[in-house]
């Protein structure tokens, strides 16, 4: 056999491009009772091939000194660690010995990946590391590089499936060391796998070599991200993701939407790290390589095909669930900037304002040209695409509100194409999350704008997008959602009714209208702080003695503001102003008496807390001088 042109040979070679075919091809046609069924052929073919092996090896220099075939001891005695021989020796295989050799290697791993593909991870363990033992004899050159790599992948992700991270560690490390380490001490094109089986002559290509080791090293960079996410080692695993993003797009080996989700996640990581001209440039590169999957068939023909219509739904989801992660970058992006600019009562600081405006000009533009060349994607096609997309929304914090309102448009967009998929009728929860981002957008917005009664109306658009899901919304089957949308609209009618009352601060004498506007917004809070308190509430109607943990803090700054809002309507009746200071004062207390009976809850709402003691002993007084006045009236 060792006459690459003999018939014995060719046959060999034959047998292994079946085997290769059946398990890459033919096996996606398998039927579902039936899954394994070209699997299990591919691997009767591979056994021959190693009896054929074997027998020639048996035949031309008798039994081979450990044996291939010693499984147990192999599985005992390899582990992740380096390969003894290191570089710059000779490679066994320039003699036919050392050739049977990486050939019996090359055939024990295929048959460990089979047995893995079937379900039996035991044995395609112990093929693995038969092949380790084989190849750990032989030192790393271009004829053995790519197996040591594979098998040691294969490892790892049979490790990783297992829940033994820090072994799969181990195997992926070593593979990582030993690409970077032919690549500085050699770098050529090494052998494929499917070499060590072709006729002489048919050997693949130098490009074809050098596409499948990148792409080899690539998904070991891969299972690396994958096991450093595991480990929480958020900053490796994103820089690992990143750079198999790079490599896929770099060797053209990927699927366009597959592709295009795992760079919208990613930026979803950088969006966390504050990281955001990474994040931008991770998501305009997952909008332009999603077009690359194809056009969205139309409803049409999509009636018309369970294919089209699959295609559709595929790819009007993904590009939903893309423009979902860009309005968490438009909204973290404002939010950031929020908290950088705003005072100890959550106003913008103007003087913070300029200092920061001074030093972008000074340091932002280099910074982000030092920091953009390490982190692009895209080749020659796709490039400009990716950067004419980033052009349209800023990566840096607004700090004025043409600039935040640049940013929100960009994000308001993306909400109107998400809802398009996304829709109340099948996807209720998904739908009322967009609407929560986009009133949340609004919200951050305000923030910037100056003018208290445009404020106000970017308020009540809020409250026009949340009110009537909150009415039709079934509390018995979205518990959780209604508690939220009734915590948000009770929110965004106080802000309203704050901006009413410092406009009003600035009149000399509220006029009837004003008064009766101020007096809804209160009462209309007020509502739907007492609706979400009572959700709270056992079917028996009674109170929790002791709230849970998530529901502490906003119960109890839901009766904080409920006891603030009772004592802001406005009255000219002093009988109702006795009655709403008298709900006042047992709001109030309800938050003074809970903390004393549950100390630990001070720490959870210590400013609402002082100011519930200080109005617990003010309003009395009030509430006395009201009696005094009504009974000396009378």
């Amino acid at each position: 056999m060792a006459d690459n042109q003999s018939a014995e040979w060719r046959a060999v070679c034959e047998k292994f491009r079946l085997a290769h075919e059946l398990s890459e091809i033919e096996s996606k046609k398998d039927p579902e009772n039936n899954p394994f069924r070209s699997k299990y052929k591919a691997r009767d073919l591979l056994k021959e091939i190693h009896c054929s092996l074997k027998k020639n090896q048996i035949e031309e220099e008798g039994e081979f000194d450990n044996g291939a075939d010693n499984v147990s001891e192999s599985s005992q005695t390899v582990d992740a660690g380096e390969p003894g021989n290191g570089y710059g020796k000779a490679y066994a295989g320039d003699s036919p010995a050392g050739l049977r050799v990486a050939r019996l290697a090359v055939v024990q791993y295929h048959l460990g990946v089979n047995h893995i593909e079937t379900e039996e991870l035991s044995a395609g363990e112990e093929h693995l590391m038969t092949c380790m033992k084989l190849i750990d004899k032989c030192t790393t050159t271009r004829e053995n590089v790519s197996l040591f790599i594979q098998a040691r992948n294969q490892l790892g992700i049979l490790w990783a499936g297992r829940d033994e991270i820090e072994k799969a560690q181990g195997f992926l490390e070593i593979a990582e060391s030993m690409y970077l380490l032919y690549m500085k001490e050699d770098g050529q094109p090494p052998l494929d796998l499917q070499d060590f089986f072709v006729p002489e002559g048919e050997e693949l290509s130098q490009q074809e070599k050098t596409r499948r080791f990148e792409m080899a090293y690539t998904h070991t960079l891969y299972y690396l991200a994958q096991v450093y996410k595991n480990l929480q080692q958020y900053e490796r695993a994103g820089q690992y993701c990143h750079s198999t993003l790079q490599r896929q797009l770099e060797y053209k080996h990927f699927v366009p939407l597959e592709w295009a989700i795992n760079a919208a996640t990613l930026s979803q990581y950088y969006i966390t790290k504050t990281r955001y001209m990474e994040a931008r440039h991770c998501l305009a590169a997952a909008s332009v390589i999603a077009t690359l999957a194809g056009e969205i068939p139309s409803e049409a023909a999509a009636k018309e095909s369970e294919a089209e219509f699959e295609k559709r739904e595929e790819l009007l989801q993904k590009r939903a669930e893309i423009a979902r992660c860009w309005i968490k970058y438009c909204l973290n992006l404002l939010q950031d900037a929020k908290k950088l600019l705003e005072d100890n009562v959550g106003e913008l600081d103007s003087d913070r304002q300029e200092e920061l405006k001074r030093a972008r000009r000074n340091e932002e533009e280099e910074k982000e040209k030092g920091r953009k060349s390490a982190i692009l994607f895209g080749s020659s096609d796709t490039f400009d695409s990716i950067c004419s997309l980033e052009e349209k929304v800023s990566s840096m914090l607004p700090l004025d509100f043409e600039e935040a309102r640049g940013i929100f448009l960009v994000g308001q967009g993306y909400v109107a194409q998400a809802k398009e998929y996304f829709e109340m009728d099948g996807h209720v929860t998904d739908h009322i999350e967009i609407l929560q981002d986009h009133s949340a957008l609004f919200k951050v917005l305000a923030f910037f704008e100056e003018d208290l009664e445009r404020r106000c109306k970017m308020h009540k658009r809020r409250v026009d997008m949340l009110e009537p899901i909150c009415k039709d919304l079934n509390a018995q089957y979205y518990l959780l959602i209604c508690r939220q949308l009734q915590f948000e609209l009770a929110e965004t009618y106080y802000e309203m009714m704050d901006l009413k009352l410092a406009v009003a601060d600035k009149q000399d004498q509220p006029d009837v209208h004003t008064i009766k506007k101020f007096n809804l917004l209160c009462s209309s809070s007020t509502k739907y702080y007492q609706m979400f308190l009572d959700s709270v509430r056992s079917p028996e109607g009674k109170f929790p003695q002791k709230l849970e943990d998530d529901l502490l803090r906003p119960v109890l700054v839901a009766k904080f503001r409920v006891a603030r809002l009772q004592s802001k309507l406005i009255s000219s009746n002093p009988a109702s102003q006795l009655e709403n200071l008298s709900l006042s004062l047992e709001s109030y207390k309800f938050v003074v008496q809970y903390c004393e009976e549950n100390p630990e809850a001070k720490n959870a709402v210590e400013t609402e807390l002082e100011l519930s003691v200080e109005m617990a002993s003010l309003l009395p007084l009030k509430i006395n001088r009201i009696k005094s006045t009504m009974a000396s009236s009378n």
